[in-house]
């Protein structure tokens, strides 16, 4: 049997470093950690966990914030590494450096926020569709998705630099799951977790830390992925523990 190739973009720290580690440890398993700098301490330290019989770790240099660097991983997983599908894609690669209200926020900083958050993820879907579309399986796209995204249930906090560009990447999703029958597309949440980020979010709202702690959070989306179906999630935004949340 073929082994499962997954790519997980933004994979050398907090959650994809989690999912990464997960399905190190499934046999039968290539797993593509692409980030901004292969060379990193970081992302050598991947090469050190525990892999399990028929896997294997390829690191790609992909940076979100660069267009171009999507496509010319694709061709390299490709050409030096003999990747000719993928099964499962999670766009996970994202910035949340600042949550200004409406009034506050500098054009600059939510350019620097869309460049990374959405026309990075597109840039991942556009570069990885070929690849999906050989799977043999019913593939899955699966973008890191957050509640900050939402319009009618939107959380009461400031975060307009963030906000603006889950929500595109909520409705880009959805029309990727309808323009392609063969293609399992929904945003995963992953909860309010206990990275630096969420933690810092916490702090701001006057919390110790946030909710969930990373293993919480990485145990439930891998059993989200590997149950999920076109059929049941497919355009849906899913959390962590399986619920479907409303936009």
């Amino acid at each position: 049997m073929a082994p499962t190739t997954v790519l997980i973009t933004g994979a050398n720290r907090g959650l994809g470093e989690g999912l990464l580690q997960r399905y190190l440890a499934k046999p039968d398993h290539i797993v593509i950690a692409a980030n901004r700098n292969p060379a990193h301490p970081t992302s050598q330290a991947l090469f050190d966990l525990p892999t399990a019989q028929g896997s294997r770790l390829i690191v790609v240099k992909w940076d979100a914030s660069v267009d171009q660097d999507a496509f010319d991983a694709v061709t390299e997983l490709q050409e030096k590494h003999g990747i000719h599908y993928l099964d499962i894609v999670i766009a996970n690669a994202g910035i949340n450096e600042i949550c200004p209200t409406v009034a506050d926020l500098k054009l600059d900083t939510l350019r620097s926020h869309m460049a990374t958050n959405v026309y990075g993820f597109l840039a991942t879907y556009q570069a990885t569709r070929p690849l999906l579309q050989k799977s043999s399986k019913e593939p899955i796209f699966a973008p890191m998705g957050s509640t900050a995204g939402c319009l009618e249930n939107q959380p009461p906090i400031t975060n307009a630099a963030y906000g603006p560009t889950k929500a595109a990447v909520n409705w880009f999703t959805i029309r990727i799951n309808a323009e392609n029958d063969w293609l399992n597309a929904f945003v995963l949440i992953p909860g309010w977790v206990q990275t630096e980020l969420g933690d810092r979010g916490a702090r701001e709202l006057g919390l110790e830390k946030a909710f969930i702690t990373v293993k919480e959070s990485c145990d439930g989306m891998i059993n989200v992925l590997a149950d999920t179906t076109k059929e049941k999630h497919g355009g849906k935004m899913l959390a962590w523990n399986g619920d479907i949340c409303p936009w």
